[in-house]
């Protein structure tokens, strides 16, 4: 049973904190790094500082070989696919449109969570989920929901969108693998084979870019800092965190938790980008927050152990 005390809320909270930070890198380094190829760069550098701790993967008789199939979906899902889309994502769009449609991830954990694990939702789990939708909603109509039906998407918000859904799926794998879990793994072994199936996919992808002619990559002391930043703290810390996260407290409360990131973007990209929220920013946090509210009151949210 998930015990969700405050160290898990510390994982969580930690994780939402530096995902918000790799939106504000990501729109900082446009026009410097192309998209693909900065997740490719990001992922080989994340690999290079976790070797030292998570080299025994190589061994033959490692664990890993007798899950490989599911170590493959794991770095597709939340490695390689996921920041692939959202540095896409943030070509057109911006961090705090990014984030907060990626406030649309628990109505996607209850759904999959549903067809698939056969986890069925509270009542009170999905009246805060749409709670938590329609802010979103409020940030794709940029506050006017009576243009819903006649809105234009930007290409990067309908990417995160997708990304979002992806991630869905990738958190419950972490807690309900049907095999292994975070906690049973050495956690530099499960981390470190996540990163390397990710960048392998991440070089897949990289390589449709660099065909194409789409790919460059302009280094300075800047640019340098700023992806040494996303391979340290957005993908290996933060996926630590997660990990450790969504095994605490399960994937349903973690993803409400997820609802933090567009709230630690805006004020971020108020401090470094000069893109204070607007009015229907704030709109849209209300409900986001009113759905964690309602999703977490009693009989709503998953039944965890607050110690």
């Amino acid at each position: 049973m998930p015990q969700f005390n405050l160290t898990t809320v510390f994982y969580l909270v930690t994780a939402t904190l530096l995902w918000a930070g790799n939106a504000i890198a990501g729109r900082l380094l446009v026009g410097s790094v192309s998209p693909i190829t900065l997740s490719a760069v990001r992922w080989a550098l994340a690999a290079l500082i976790l070797l030292p701790f998570g080299w025994r993967i190589f061994r033959p008789s490692n664990p890993l070989w007798e899950n490989k199939t599911r170590f493959l979906l794991l770095g597709l899902l939340g490695v390689g696919s996921y920041n692939v889309l959202l540095y896409l994502a943030l070509q057109t769009s911006t961090p705090i449109n990014v984030t907060l449609i990626g406030a649309s991830m628990p109505i996607w954990m209850l759904l999959i969570g549903a067809l698939i694990y056969r986890v069925k939702p509270t009542l009170l789990q999905m009246v805060g989920a749409v709670i938590s939708l329609l802010g979103v909603m409020v940030v794709l109509t940029r506050g006017e929901l009576m243009t819903l039906l006649s809105m234009e998407l930007v290409v990067g918000d309908l990417l995160i969108m997708l990304a979002t859904i992806l991630w869905a799926f990738y958190s419950w794998m972490l807690s309900r693998p049907g095999s292994s879990t975070e906690r049973q793994w050495p956690w530099a072994d499960f981390l470190m084979a996540q990163v390397l199936v990710g960048l392998l996919w991440t070089l897949f992808f990289d390589g449709f870019e660099i065909a194409l002619g789409s790919a460059y990559l302009e280094l300075n002391l800047f640019t340098a800092s700023l992806i040494l930043f996303v391979a340290l703290g957005p993908s290996l810390i933060a996926y630590r965190c997660w990990g450790l996260g969504v095994n605490g407290a399960g994937p349903t409360v973690a993803a409400f938790f997820a609802n933090l990131i567009p709230l630690f973007t805006a004020i971020l990209s108020a401090a470094m980008l000069r893109e204070p929220p607007r009015l229907y920013h704030g709109l849209a946090f209300a409900f986001i927050v009113l759905g964690i509210w309602i999703s977490s009151t009693q009989g709503g949210g998953d039944k965890v152990k607050v110690s």
